[in-house]
C-alpha cells in the first residue's frame, strides 16, 4: 500500500466519515461499536448520579423533582455531549498525527528504494560538486544525539529523584548520605546539620563543602592572571607525559611478546622516570636542550612575563608574542575549565527546578556566588533557601587563607580569656566576708593541717607546691609533630574555647540565680555575642583541610518535615560532580592485571603414585637413580610428628602415680636430607595436634 491509499485527513471534513476532520469515527476503532461503548459508560455514570441525588435529597424535594423523567434526560444529554466532544477530539487528533507520521515514513522508505536505482553519473556529479563535506548527515546526526542526550538527562534526573527519595524513606532520617553518593564521598570536606537559631524545632541548617582537586578536574582550571608561558609549559608537560605513557605501553607489549613477566607498579614508575630526560632538561640556557624539543627557546623567551592582557600602547598585531598569545586565546585554555564549571552548575540548577534570583560571577577571581534570594537578612528570608559558592583555590591563596584563620582563632582565644578573667574577678568580689564559698576556700583553710599531719609523715610535697599541668577545662594536649604543624586542625583549641563559654554561662547562673544586676547583664551580652560569632566561625571551612582545586560550598536551610531544598540540591550536587570531576582513581587498582607470575601450571594439581613421580624425575635427570619423592617426605614428616605426639602422651602418663615405662621416640624412616627439606615444626613439646593419629593411619 502506498502513501496514496491512506486518506489525507486534514483535507477531508465530515461528521461520520472515518478519520476526517470533525468526525466521530476513527480508523483505529476498526470493528468496535463506539456508540454502544459510550452509551454503556453514560448510563452507568447517570445511574450513579441519580442514586446519589435520591439518597441525599429530602423526600419532599424528590417529590417535586421529575426524577424519573426530565432530570435524567438532561443529565444524559449533558454527559453525552461533553464525553463525545472529548473523545472525538482525542481520537481524531491522535489518529491524524499517526496517519501523517505513517505517510511520511512510507514516503521516506520509497525514496530510499529509489536511491538504489540512481544512476552512477548523478551520484558522481553530486560528489564532485559538493563533496563529502556538503552532502552529509552530520548536522542531523548531531541534532539526534543532542535530543537523545537531553532525553537521557531528564530520565537520569528522574531516576536520581526516585533514588534519593527511596533512600531517605529507608533511612527514616536526613544525613550526609542524602547528598553525596559513594563514588564521590571522598570529596566531602565538611558536612554539618544543625538546628536553625531562630526556628530550632522546625528548620534545619546544612553546611556542605566539596573539594575537587586539580588532578580530578576533567577540564583543568587556571587563574585569569596566570602567564601565557605557564599555560604553554603546562601543555608541553602533558604532552611529555602522554609520550612517556605510550612508550611504557609499547614496553609492556614487548615484554608480553617475549614471554617475560609483566612490570609491577614500582617498576612502571621507575621506567617512566628514566624516560623523562629524553624529553626535557634543566639546562634553560642551551637552545639545543631537550626542554626545547617541542618549542624553540626563542619562542619561549618571547612569552616570558606575558599575562592575560597586554598594554594597549605596546600592542602590535604583527609581533610574534601577540600572535603566540592569540593562538592560546583562540583555544580558550585560560577560561575553558572555569567556564565549564559555571555553565554546568547553572544549567543543572535551572533544569532541576532550583532557580535563583541573585548571581555574582567574579570571573577574574574565579569565584561564583549563587543565592536563591537576593536579600541577605535571614530574618526576612523563607525557611526553604540555599546559597552556593564555587571558588578555585591555588596554593598561594590557601596559604593566605590559613594565615587569616590562625589570626582569627587566636583573637577568639584572647577575647574569651579576657571575659573569663573579668568573670573570675567579679566572682572573687562576691566572696568577700564569706569564709567558705567553693573548694579552693576550703582547701586553703586546711592547708596547714594537711602539711603537719599528712605530708610530714609521708614526705610528699604539698599540693600547692606541685606544678599543675591540667587546667581542668581540657585534657592535656600532646606535643605537636611536623604533621600537626603543617596541617593544623585546631580541634583542641576550639574545644577549649567552647568549654570555657559553657562554664562561664553556668557560673553566671550559679552566682546570680534569678537576680539581674548590671554586671550580669553586661557579661551575658558579651558572652552571647562571643558565642554567636564563634559558632559562625566554627561553621566555616578550615583552610588547612582544603587542597588546591575547586571548592563547592553550599549552605542550605530547609524545613524538617518537607526537605524540598535538601532533596533538590542532592540531585544538583551529584550531577555537577559527575560532569566536572573524573573522580578519585587508585592507580594500583586501575593498573592491576593478572600477571604471568600468578598464572602457574601447578595450580591444577592431581595426586600420583610415588613410583610414577620417581620414574618421571629419573627421566628428567637423564637416567639417574630415583630419589624419594617430596610427597613421601611430607607424609613421613607428618607420621614423625604423630609419633612424637604419642611419645609425649606416654611421657605424661609416666609422671602419674601409677605409670608404665615410657615408649621411646620412633625415628623417621625418611632419609635425613628429605626431612630437612620439609617445613620445620616444633616437636616433643605441647600436646599432639588434632588429627595427627588420623594422618599416621593414612
Amino acid at each position: 500500500m502506498g502513501s496514496i491509499d491512506l486518506p489525507k485527513s486534514p483535507m477531508v471534513f465530515h461528521p461520520t466519515k472515518r478519520s476526517a476532520v470533525g468526525s466521530r469515527n476513527s480508523l483505529a476503532q476498526e470493528s468496535r461499536d463506539q456508540q454502544a461503548e459510550v452509551d454503556r459508560l453514560l448510563e452507568e455514570e447517570i445511574d450513579k448520579v441519580m442514586n446519589h441525588i435520591s439518597t441525599k435529597l429530602p423526600k419532599e424535594v424528590l417529590e417535586r423533582l421529575d426524577v424519573m423523567g426530565g432530570l435524567k434526560e438532561k443529565l444524559y444529554n449533558y454527559f453525552n455531549q461533553n464525553v463525545q466532544n472529548m473523545v472525538n477530539r482525542y481520537l481524531v487528533t491522535s489518529e491524524d498525527e499517526l496517519v501523517k507520521k505513517t505517510r511520511n515514513f512510507i514516503d521516506r522508505e520509497e525514496m530510499k528504494v529509489l536511491t538504489r536505482y540512481t544512476p552512477k553519473e548523478i551520484s558522481t556529479l553530486l560528489d564532485e560538486v559538493g563533496g563529502m563535506d556538503r552532502f552529509n548527515t552530520g548536522e542531523i546526526e548531531k541534532s539526534i544525539v543532542n535530543m537523545y542526550g537531553h532525553l537521557q538527562g531528564h530520565i537520569q534526573r528522574g531516576v536520581n529523584d526516585l533514588e534519593n527519595l527511596t533512600n531517605s524513606l529507608l533511612r527514616q532520617k536526613t544525613d550526609v548520605g542524602a547528598f553525596i553518593r559513594g563514588e564521590n564521598a571522598y570529596s566531602v570536606v565538611k558536612c554539618s546539620f544543625k538546628d536553625n537559631i531562630q526556628k530550632p524545632k522546625t528548620v534545619t541548617d546544612v553546611k556542605l563543602s566539596v573539594n575537587i582537586l586539580d588532578s580530578e578536574l576533567i577540564s583543568p582550571i587556571f587563574h585569569y592572571q596566570v602567564t601565557v608561558e605557564y599555560l604553554i609549559k603546562d601543555l608541553l608537560s602533558k604532552h611529555v607525559m602522554d609520550q612517556i605513557d605510550k612508550e611504557i605501553e609499547n614496553l609492556k607489549d614487548e615484554r608480553i611478546d617475549e614471554g617475560l613477566e609483566e612490570l609491577n607498579d614500582s617498576e612502571i614508575i621507575f621506567e617512566k622516570m628514566k624516560r623523562v630526560e629524553n624529553y626535557t632538561d634543566d639546562d634553560k640556557e642551551n637552545p639545543k636542550s631537550n626542554r626545547y624539543k617541542f618549542m624553540a627557546k626563542k619562542l619561549m623567551e618571547r612569552l616570558e612575563g606575558l599575562r592575560a592582557e597586554i598594554d594597549p600602547e605596546e600592542f602590535d598585531q604583527l609581533n610574534i608574542r601577540e600572535n603566540l598569545k592569540n593562538i592560546v586565546d583562540i583555544e580558550n585554555i585560560r577560561n575553558r575549565g572555569y567556564n565549564t564549571a559555571v555553565n554546568s552548575i547553572t544549567s543543572i540548577l535551572d533544569t532541576s527546578k532550583m532557580g535563583y534570583q541573585h548571581i555574582e560571577n567574579l570571573k577574574n577571581a574565579r569565584e561564583l556566588i549563587i543565592q536563591e534570594y537576593e536579600d541577605t537578612d535571614y530574618a526576612l528570608l523563607p525557611d526553604e533557601r540555599y546559597q552556593v559558592r564555587l571558588k578555585y583555590y591555588d596554593n598561594a591563596q590557601l596559604i593566605e587563607e590559613r594565615k587569616s584563620y590562625d589570626v582569627q582563632l587566636r583573637s577568639f582565644e584572647i577575647e574569651v580569656q579576657h571575659l573569663w578573667d573579668v568573670l573570675e574577678m567579679v566572682y572573687e568580689d562576691t566572696k568577700l566576708f564569706k569564709r567558705v564559698t567553693d573548694y579552693p576556700d576550703l582547701a586553703k583553710i586546711y592547708k596547714n593541717k594537711i602539711r603537719k599531719k599528712i605530708k610530714a609523715k609521708t614526705g610528699d610535697p604539698l599540693y600547692e607546691d606541685i606544678d599543675k599541668v591540667w587546667d581542668e577545662i581540657s585534657f592535656v594536649q600532646p606535643a605537636e609533630t611536623q604533621v600537626e604543624k603543617m596541617n593544623r586542625t585546631y580541634m583542641f583549641e576550639k574545644d577549649k574555647v567552647r568549654k570555657k563559654l559553657i562554664l562561664m554561662k553556668d557560673k553566671l547562673q550559679e552566682m546570680y540565680g534569678f537576680r539581674y544586676p548590671v554586671q550580669r547583664r553586661v557579661m551575658e551580652d558579651r558572652l552571647d555575642f562571643l558565642q554567636k560569632e564563634f559558632n559562625r566561625f566554627e561553621y566555616l571551612i578550615n583552610p588547612y583541610h582544603i587542597q588546591p582545586g575547586l571548592l563547592l560550598d553550599v549552605d542550605i536551610t530547609s524545613i524538617k518535615r518537607k526537605k524540598a531544598t535538601l532533596d533538590g540540591m542532592a540531585n544538583v550536587l551529584n550531577e555537577f560532580l559527575h560532569g566536572v570531576s573524573k573522580g578519585f582513581q587508585d592507580a594500583a587498582f586501575a593498573s592491576f592485571s593478572r600477571r604471568r607470575s600468578t598464572v602457574r601450571d601447578d595450580i591444577d594439581q592431581h595426586f600420583a603414585s610415588v613410583a610414577e613421580f620417581e620414574e618421571r624425575q629419573a627421566e628428567e635427570e637423564g637416567g639417574a637413580l630415583p630419589t624419594p619423592s617430596k610427597g613421601q617426605a611430607y607424609l613421613d614428616m607428618l607420621n614423625d610428628s604423630a609419633d612424637a605426639g604419642a611419645a609425649e602422651v606416654s611421657t605424661v602418663v609416666e609422671e602419674a602415680p601409677v605409670s608404665k615405662p615410657a615408649t621411646t621416640r620412633k625415628k623417621s624412616s625418611a632419609p635425613k636430607g628429605l626431612v630437612d627439606d620439609a617445613p620445620k615444626k616444633k616437636r616433643g613439646r605441647g600436646r599432639p595436634k588434632k588429627g595427627s593419629d588420623g594422618l599416621k593411619s593414612l
